[in-house]
């Protein structure tokens, strides 16, 4: 249940300040009033809460919600109904969100605007296809096709999300191993040497140096990774677009692979909820996900708002993607042709991400082996000269 912290006066003219716990805006007012408090400003707590404690069920939270209230409305359940319903299904946070759109809703305002005080949560292109559906009549058709559309798209960043699992394990492992063997094996082995006084092998001098780094300065390597890590992220807010355009050059095309699937999805998306092509070219852009091809995407709109054809506005698309698009222009069916271009491309994404997966193993294998390879030869070599003077 929404959290309220309100000021007002009491009768005597006294300040009086509080918090109390209610259904929504409507019944907080009421229960101060029932006080003898004059209310002066009432805030929701339950708004303010920390974004990482709710971002992170935000992608399962909407396609969900979008669902819900698509199957209700079509079932005929009135809107405000509706969104009753919703709100008593969550809690915390989610709760006051939608019992605040259910207020505004009730006041007279529509469902699109209400949902603009939460545009973090409801992207711009989400609030813009609901006031389609408001406009023409056909709100549940329109929250259907957004359900799927972001199922979609979540199902895209989980497939991410897991190809990036095996990695980041094989290499947090690696660095464990490695770790734990220069902290505390190896300088126990290259002990027996250090006492012989005799001279030693390149190899093994490399060997005994990143040891005693390991034990000596193991807060400097903590440091250099956080400096390293804070370094790549000012990196991405600095030269965002520096990166962007380096993306796009990657081998393999696994992410342009990406941007192209989500670019055609979108707008296709956008097309078929009935908005116009310069709108839906300007929202697309925004979702792309890339500042480059971002950019290139709204100089095409601006191309097409002078009367050019949207193929031929385009740049920085693969010539078989934008030779789809000029064939969808002739035949009138542009929607479908994206659609066949987007799942075509996601496609392709799933195939090389599943490759460049199968690459990687045996890559990973290789790289730890020539790691032990280098600690067992800079072991051996020693061994080899002592057994050479015992002779």
């Amino acid at each position: 249940m929404p959290i309220f912290h309100y000021k007002g006066y009491r009768a005597d003219g006294s300040k009086a300040t509080g918090i109390l716990k209610a259904d929504g805006l409507q019944d907080a007012l009421s229960s101060i009033k029932e006080l003898g408090i004059f209310p002066k400003e009432v805030n929701e707590y339950s708004h303010r809460e920390k974004r990482w404690f709710f971002r992170r069920s935000e992608s399962t939270f909407l396609p969900s919600i979008t669902r819900q209230l698509s199957t209700l409305i079509s079932s005929g359940v009135p809107l405000m109904d509706a969104l009753r319903s919703l709100s008593e299904e969550h809690r915390g946070f989610w709760r006051g969100l939608l019992v605040t759109v259910r207020e505004k809703v009730s006041g007279g305002t529509s469902l699109s605007r209400a949902l603009e005080d939460y545009q973090n949560i409801f992207p711009e292109f989400y609030r813009n296809m609901v006031a389609a559906g408001e406009q023409s009549g056909t709100l549940d058709k329109v929250l259907a096709r957004l359900a799927d559309f972001l199922e979609n798209q979540a199902s895209i960043r989980a497939k991410i999300r897991m190809s990036m699992i095996y990695p980041t394990f094989m290499i947090c492992v690696g660095f464990v191993v490695i770790s734990f063997l220069f902290t505390f094996v190896i300088p126990k082995i290259v002990k027996i040497f250090e006492d012989t006084k005799s001279a030693l092998p390149t190899i093994t001098l490399i060997l005994i140096g990143l040891s005693n780094l390991f034990v000596h300065y193991w807060w400097l390597i903590i440091i250099v990774i956080v400096g390293l890590i804070w370094g790549f992220r000012r990196l991405q807010e600095k030269h965002k677009h520096f990166l962007d355009r380096t993306k796009l050059k990657i081998p393999g095309n696994i992410i342009q692979s990406l941007y192209f699937a989500r670019f055609a999805r979108t707008l296709g998306f956008l097309l078929e909820g009935g908005l116009p092509l310069l709108r839906a070219l300007e929202l697309s852009a925004k979702s792309i996900g890339n500042l480059a091809l971002e950019n290139k995407i709204m100089d095409a709109c601006k191309k097409v708002a002078e009367g050019a054809r949207l193929s031929a506005s385009l740049s920085g698309f693969p010539p078989v993607f934008i030779q789809l698009i000029a064939t969808g222009e002739i035949s009138g069916r542009l929607v479908e042709v994206l659609n066949r271009a987007a799942a075509t491309y996601e496609e392709e994404f799933g195939k090389r991400v599943q490759k460049a997966l199968s690459l990687l193993e045996p890559s990973m294998i290789l790289l730890m082996g020539l790691v032990v390879g280098f600690i067992v030869l800079a072991v051996l070599l020693p061994m080899f000269q002592l057994n050479q003077l015992v002779k």
